[in-house]
């Protein structure tokens, strides 16, 4: 009973002739005597949407004429209509990529233009490609935000087509029920439009539903009834696709005469408004049905058309054309939630420095309106004493950063000499086997031959032995807990370890980086007066952070960039005299943005992403190099070079 009155509210709708002669006799008309202003791109777009129905070759040809004139104008809402019609004319002919290229342009052009309506409208013609190429799931992302979005608009119902085209999707997705819910809100929109094409569709779709769960009878019963408004309201659009359906019913029902028939007309119908994918499908079925009647010379006919469509409509450049329209939407896609993220991030801050700002405030009147000064001070030692344990937490968490990146570093360092003492003491097992061969034979030349070789590996395994020992010596006194004092250091020596630690820690974390690393040490530069566990996290720091700039630009820019770090030192004389050591530190990534250069030197600033950096690295810097008397300096040009300069002054003792 429930499938009769929908049957009945859909055939209500079903009757509307157009003079649709006159119409395009009296546009074209217009157009002869329009000028080259936005009124003929309206007129032009009249009589591409008039051929839409029926001749969707001269649609897309007049809307193409509209969007060039559109674009040669200026004109943005006439450009985006152009687009969502010529897409559609194009999907109509089976030209999916550049279908999906123009609706994808439209949707980008309505977000600009803040169109809520016309954006609706192109998300919902990108999910009618997406459903034609089978991605039914992909379909629905775009038809049901389009629905959301004309649900919200003022006296804006859902778009009747929209609501179909959704419960179709949701049909060839086997959810039956969603189906027939989307498509009986498309027939209830549809009662007080009486648009013809959708009169039709309406009840094809509805009759697609049936046929996949096996109930013929009400499948042609829906199918009749959409042959009947399409005859009666002359629309072609869906004339063809509905007597294919009719035919497929027929051919599961073994009536092959009548399925035939039908699918001839749906054949012609196709041909004669240009629908290639309407011609796969007449094609394939009349191939089956011919080769069941032993019509061998008509099925290889129809398997030759069936084959020439299936390469005009996907073939391998199609393909490519389609799966680099869908890999660009994506991206985008992905780059406009990341900066939805990074925008709700922003908003997240600016709440929480709101926050903050309320309670300085409130911190401040009550301060100033407390007259117990007792309490107050308490209070305020209670406060203070939190921020410092924070502090010293936040440092403590960075100089443990630091002391990973060190011991990636050292595992590095290590493993060559024992990589040597390992090789060489195996090669020694091996000799002293042969000596003791050679002593039983008697052979005295070859056992002292043999006796230097093991001595001469002996001292190498000796040597490589105590180059460990040195590492690990020399590794524990960077990694311990600063004793505050300041001690003779080899300025160079130390700068040299702290790159190909940092070099090496990186690389044990991350195989794929890669960097050219240049060197220039001024030999006269001698030891002088540090505490060099400090200055050594100072170089970390600065080296790491240039790895890590030239890692980043490396990844957006590709093969085409060398990234490049170079450490240097060498004696300098600053205005104010005396001498300097300098330590600079370049790299050619992005260097730094002007608007954030005065921040950098900031506790808890930092440019790396949330989660990547604490803001404490440049600023323990800064404080060390001035508790040495010295200066940190930086250099940079926004996407070029950035470089850092530490100046440590001479003191007594100091060799430069």
């Amino acid at each position: 009973m429930k499938n009769i009155f929908f049957l009945v509210f859909l055939l209500i709708s079903a009757i509307k002739l157009p003079g649709q002669n006159r119409e395009v006799d009296s546009l074209i008309k217009l157009l002869e005597k329009a000028p080259e202003d936005t009124n003929r791109v309206k007129i032009i777009l009249n009589l591409a949407n008039k051929f839409y129905f029926y001749k969707p070759d001269l649609s897309r040809e007049y809307s193409e004429k509209a969007l060039k004139l559109a674009r040669d104008l200026k004109y943005n809402n006439g450009i985006v209509n152009s687009l969502n019609l010529a897409g559609e004319a194009r999907r109509l002919t089976g030209d999916y990529p550049k279908a999906l290229q123009y609706q994808l342009e439209a949707l980008e052009i309505s977000r600009e233009l803040k169109n809520k309506l016309i954006e609706s409208n192109s998300l919902g013609f990108i999910g009618v490609i997406y459903m034609e190429l089978n991605e039914y799931r992909q379909a629905l992302q775009y038809f049901l935000p389009a629905i959301n979005i004309k649900n919200h608009l003022p006296a804006s119902p859902p778009g009747i087509f929209i609501l179909a085209n959704t419960g179709i999707s949701y049909d060839f997705l086997n959810m039956p029920d969603s189906a027939l819910h989307y498509l009986r809100l498309a027939g209830e929109q549809n009662i007080g439009v009486r648009h013809p094409q959708l009169s039709s569709l309406i009840p094809r779709s509805v009759g697609n539903v049936y046929m996949h769960k096996g109930k013929f009878d009400s499948a042609l019963l829906f199918y009749f009834a959409a042959l009947q408004n399409s005859r009666n309201s002359r629309e072609s659009i869906n004339l063809g696709a509905i007597q294919q359906k009719i035919a497929e019913v027929y051919e599961k029902l073994n009536r092959s005469d009548s399925s035939l028939y039908y699918v001839l007309n749906a054949f012609n119908e196709a041909q004669r408004t240009s629908q290639k994918s309407r011609l796969l499908e007449s094609s394939n079925l009349l191939v089956r049905l011919y080769r069941g009647m032993r019509k061998y010379d008509s099925a290889f006919y129809y398997d030759d058309i069936a084959t020439s469509m299936k390469d005009s409509l996907f073939g391998m450049s199609k393909f490519k054309q389609l799966q680099l329209l869908m890999l660009s939407e994506q991206k985008r896609q992905q780059e406009i939630e990341q900066e939805q993220e990074r925008y709700r991030n922003k908003t997240r801050m600016m709440a929480l420095w709101s926050a903050v700002g309320v309670f300085l405030i409130i911190a401040f009147i009550l301060f100033r309106n407390n007259r117990q000064k007792q309490k107050t001070n308490k209070v305020l030692e209670t406060t203070l004493a939190n921020l410092k344990s924070t502090q010293s937490q936040l440092i403590q968490s960075e100089k443990m950063a630091s002391l990973g990146e060190l011991t990636a570093g050292i595992a590095h360092e290590i493993q060559n000499p024992l990589n040597f003492v390992n090789n060489f003491s195996e090669v020694n097992d091996e000799l002293l086997k042969e000596l003791k061969t050679e002593a039983e034979k008697g052979n005295l030349e070859e056992v002292k031959a043999i006796a230097n070789d093991i001595a001469f590996n002996s001292e190498k395994i000796n040597h490589h032995g105590k180059r460990a020992d040195g590492i690990v010596k020399g590794m524990l006194q960077h990694s311990r807990s600063s004793s505050g004092i300041k001690e003779p250091t080899n300025l160079n020596t130390l700068v040299d370890e702290y790159l190909r630690l940092a070099y090496y820690g990186l690389r044990a974390k991350d195989k794929s980086f890669n960097a050219t690393v240049k060197t220039d040490f001024d030999e006269s530069i001698g030891s002088i007066n540090i505490i060099p566990q400090d200055i050594g996290r100072v170089v970390l720091n600065l080296i790491n952070n240039a790895f890590y700039a030239v890692d980043e630009k490396k990844k957006k820019s590709g093969n085409t960039y060398e990234p490049i770090v170079t450490v240097s030192t060498r004696t300098v004389k600053p205005p104010s005299g005396g001498l300097m050591a300098e330590i600079r530190v370049a790299d050619n990534g992005n260097g730094i943005p002007q608007k954030v250069l005065d921040k950098i030197f900031q506790p808890f600033f930092t440019t790396k992403p949330t989660g990547q950096g604490t803001g404490l690295g440049l600023s323990l810097s800064y404080d060390i190099i001035k508790a040495h008397g010295g200066e940190l300096q930086v250099k940079t040009k926004e996407g070029e070079f950035a470089e850092f300069l530490i100046h440590l002054p001479e003191s007594p003792g100091i060799k430069i």
